[in-house]
């Protein structure tokens, strides 16, 4: 059932990602490695994994969590990444790369929401029979 509301949420998700792995080229905290995009790879292949395990909803939920951790750890990085960028300017110009990863975190935890809401329709139907 690749129709449910919550692929959408994790499918806006893995969008965040791509759009940080895009933008967020230019992201040089560590040197040379390139920890931006091993992370965005990550969240994209731990979006699809989540949208193709459709039948195990605790799984789902899971790849959900670990997905909004690792999007929590981005958003920390990218901040103190704005935050010590060199040049004195208050408002840096290149601001966006932290919304992508709170509005991929927004979208996750609506989907656990939905996934939730699924599980105890389940499970109540279960109770029925």
């Amino acid at each position: 059932m690749l129709q449910r509301i919550q692929t959408v949420w994790i499918f806006l998700a893995i969008l965040g990602a791509v759009f940080l792995f895009v933008t967020g080229q230019d992201f040089s905290l560590f040197g040379p490695v390139p920890f931006i995009s091993v992370a965005c790879v990550m969240l994209v292949l731990f979006g699809f994994i989540s949208i193709l395990s459709y039948k195990d909803r605790k799984r789902q939920i899971q790849l959900n969590n670990i997905s909004m951790i690792i999007n929590a750890l981005l958003l920390g990085l990218l901040a103190y990444w704005l935050l010590t960028l060199p040049g004195g300017i208050d408002f840096p110009e290149k601001g966006i790369e932290p919304v992508f990863p709170l509005l991929a975190i927004i979208c996750l935890l609506i989907a656990n929401v939905y996934i939730r809401k699924d599980e105890r329709l389940v499970k109540s139907v279960d109770r029925l029979r």
